[in-house]
């Protein structure tokens, strides 16, 4: 089964089907004015494109709205956009005054998940937004990777590397935002000595226009250039393995990774220092 399907499948849960206008009221899909219904604050999605939003606009003006929007009841009154906030603005956009809606009762962590799941069908979010949904279903509502990848229809490795894409420095991250870099592009970019490094390096790749590839290249030479002879360079996911071991034993610790397998160097000064550690270990 595809993830496409997967994901259709799931979001066919909470949106029925367009409808003829006389199915839709026996279906819950009614209208409201569009004041009253109000953008979802957690909005996966942070960037609109103007062109697109203005080309829905005049389709609207021409057909209407085809797929009702998505919404769940406010306690302050009206409602909050669940999923097709790009068809709202468009709307708003469009002069009209009353929207097609679907009202369903959804707690915080499914309205975000279904607004999630409507967008990576769209294609609609770049990598760093996807990446922070991601984190937020994973530390705020409890997700591991593979439940997660589960839930939305994408493979665990996928949910994995959108999750490392945060280990950029912000001004990487923004690059990626405005889509001057790809995801590739952010991914070569993690394995580069430092975060000076894969700031400097990103900059030079948007000047250049280099490929993955190029920068890939561009990232291994560096790395070559900043590590004694003969020591290989270490993965952003490595070092920060490092750093975290360090900050908990106390002392410097070394990995030794070769695709998966390995071993931990730990250091101590002393014999007393290593009673200490074998006491933390044990």
């Amino acid at each position: 089964m595809t993830n496409k399907r997967r994901l259709g499948r799931g979001l066919a849960g909470m949106l029925p089907e367009a409808a003829p206008a006389p199915e839709r009221a026996a279906r819950g899909i009614s209208e409201a004015a569009i004041e009253d219904v109000h953008p979802n604050r957690d909005q996966p999605r942070s960037r609109f494109d103007d062109a697109a939003l203005d080309e829905l606009a005049a389709s609207i003006r021409e057909i209407g709205i085809l797929e009702p929007i998505l919404v769940r009841a406010r306690a302050q009154g009206g409602y909050e956009i669940v999923a097709g906030e790009r068809r709202w603005r468009a709307a708003q956009r469009a002069g009209v005054h009353r929207v097609p809606v679907f009202v369903r009762e959804l707690g915080t962590a499914e309205a975000f998940e279904a607004a999630l799941v409507e967008n990576l069908q769209r294609e609609d979010l770049n990598p760093v937004e996807t990446a922070r949904a991601f984190a937020r279903l994973v530390d705020d509502h409890g997700y591991t990777q593979e439940s997660l990848a589960q839930r939305v229809g994408k493979d665990r490795s996928t949910i994995a590397n959108a999750l490392r894409l945060l280990k950029l420095p912000e001004p990487v991250l923004a690059l990626l935002e405005e889509g001057r870099l790809s995801e590739g592009h952010g991914r070569a970019l993690l394995a580069a000595p430092s975060t000076a490094a894969m700031r400097r390096l990103a900059l030079d790749a948007v000047k250049g226009g280099w490929s993955v590839r190029e920068t890939e290249r561009r990232v291994r030479a560096e790395g070559r250039a900043g590590e004694p002879p003969g020591e290989p360079v270490k993965s952003a996911n490595v070092r920060d393995l490092e750093q975290r071991l360090s900050r908990a034993l106390g002392t410097p610790v070394k990995v030794e990774d070769k695709k998966g397998k390995g071993r931990l160097l730990v250091a101590y000064a002393s014999y007393d220092e290593l009673d200490r550690l074998l006491a933390q270990l044990l």
